[in-house]
């Protein structure tokens, strides 16, 4: 049964009525301000939690996939760019190396 506006009026004034300005107060203070249907309970509160943490154990491992694909590529590519480094390196070296000596 849902309690609407003018049932809660109703109740508040009468506990006012009945305990006091201040306990009736107090008392309806303690009510949510809708219905109980909207209150969440420790059994929500847990299964949203569970839900929660699956998500971001997903996440997490989403991420951590990305980044080591990531860092794997940047890897590869930095090797890749130093061995052609010192190849052009080597042969440059080489080639004033024997410049120089063709010269004495």
């Amino acid at each position: 049964m849902s309690v609407g506006e003018s049932s809660r009026f109703a109740l508040h004034q009468r506990l006012r009525e009945v305990l006091g300005e201040e306990e009736g107060n107090a008392l309806m203070e303690h009510l949510p301000p809708t219905g109980w249907a909207d209150v969440a309970t420790k059994h929500d509160l847990t299964a949203l939690a569970e839900t929660m943490e699956a998500r971001f154990e997903t996440m997490e491992h989403k991420i951590l996939s990305t980044v080591r694909k990531e860092m794997n590529d940047q890897t590869r590519t930095l090797v890749t760019w130093l061995l052609v480094g010192m190849s052009t390196s080597t042969l440059t070296v080489g080639a004033l190396a024997f410049g120089a000596a063709k010269l004495v």
